[in-house]
């Protein structure tokens, strides 16, 4: 059903698609390759939300050539007006003679519709080449669309024994300069950040990209906290930065000096006594969030983990032993027995400075 050529072009497609890592969101990252046989006459990503799309931009530069030529999408052409117009009918003006999809949408308002739309112009389509690698380009936005939560991501630093900090809470810094600046680009391409309010009384973090080498374009991630009894100071650091910071806690506390300081206070159902977290990542994909990264202490991480809310943890290990007088990396008190241990799924090891960054999912 493909050729080399097709992989060729689609795998291009997906190179471009990985360059709106950091400024596509909310909407997915999409790359597109128009070519005629072995000759690439237009090229294009979708670049930043609200502007045009992969497939616009590779038409574009194609200009005439595009006509009998094949459009190689690493995502379902759009067929309705969202902040753009819908690309399958830029693809039917250029008279393209082929399209070629690395998936379907599963976004209610495409799921189909768009190669539908082009079939019904005369154009033939063809869905599935390369799939998996256009999936996991696109896990958070999946995620939100098909499961009504964001992909959640566990960061984690920790020394090689499995300690985040000296019994008296002092972490700074447990992993070196190049691994701090590796967080700074998972940070950079997440929705949004959460940490729980041990950590803000702790530490007072500021949770925002802070990296001039990595462009955003100005946007920074949604700030979440987790505090279930509001008490979050009005000075703390995050609510004087540029960006939001939505602070979530059960009811019956009062919100106003944390408003006046320009946070968003949200009360939702107590779970055990802390905030729902399940209800949580529901209005942060309601707010369009495609992915989470978590920053936290034990409490928020393994609460996470016993909630089975975990799609992926990022640990940074540093080659040093801390001892026995330290803070592991999760508090799950209702994991009482070996058969509760979760089990994961190495898929990649690699060097970051001197650290180890390991990178595993949860096995289902």
């Amino acid at each position: 059903m493909f050729s080399a050529l097709d992989s060729a072009h689609m795998a291009r497609a997906l190179q471009l698609a990985a360059r709106g890592r950091y400024t596509a969101h909310p909407n997915p990252m999409v790359g597109c390759v128009i070519a005629t046989n072995d000759e690439i006459v237009g090229e294009g990503w979708h670049e930043s939300t609200g502007e045009a799309h992969a497939e616009v931009n590779a038409l574009r530069q194609a200009g005439d050539r595009a006509r009998g030529a094949t459009a190689y999408v690493t995502l379902e052409p759009c067929a309705h007006h969202g902040k753009t117009p819908p690309c399958v009918d830029a693809l039917v003006e250029a008279r393209v003679a082929r399209v070629v999809s690395a998936m379907q949408d599963p976004f209610g308002e495409v799921d189909g519709r768009g190669l539908a739309r082009l079939e019904e112009a005369g154009i033939s389509t063809a869905v599935g080449l390369m799939e998996d690698a256009a999936v996991a380009l696109n896990e958070g936005f999946l995620s939100r669309v098909t499961r009504g939560r964001p992909f959640v991501r566990l960061k984690i630093a920790a020394s090689i024994d499995g300690a985040i900090a000296m019994e008296s809470g002092e972490s700074r810094w447990i992993t070196g300069p190049e691994a701090r600046g590796d967080v700074q680009r998972l940070r950079a391409r997440s929705g949004a950040i959460m940490t729980g309010i041990g950590t803000v009384l702790a530490d007072d973090p500021s949770l925002n990209v802070r990296s001039a080498d990595i462009d955003t374009r100005g946007r920074q991630p949604l700030r979440v906290l987790l505090d279930s009894r509001l008490q979050t100071p009005a000075g703390a650091r995050m609510l004087t930065l540029p960006g939001e910071t939505l602070i979530c806690c059960t009811s019956g506390h009062d919100a106003t000096a944390l408003c006046g300081a320009g946070a968003d206070v949200m009360e939702f159902s107590a779970d055990d006594g802390l905030v729902d977290a399940g209800a949580v990542l529901s209005e942060l994909a309601a707010r369009g969030v495609n992915d989470l990264l978590v920053e936290a202490g034990p409490g928020v991480a393994g609460h996470l983990l016993e909630k089975d809310v975990v799609d992926e943890l990022v640990i940074y290990q540093s080659p040093h032993i801390m001892g026995s007088s330290t803070r592991g990396m999760f508090r799950t008190p209702s994991w009482t027995a070996l058969a509760d241990r979760r089990a994961l799924d190495i898929v990649d090891v690699r060097r970051v400075g001197a650290d180890t960054r390991v990178t595993a999912r949860i096995k289902s």
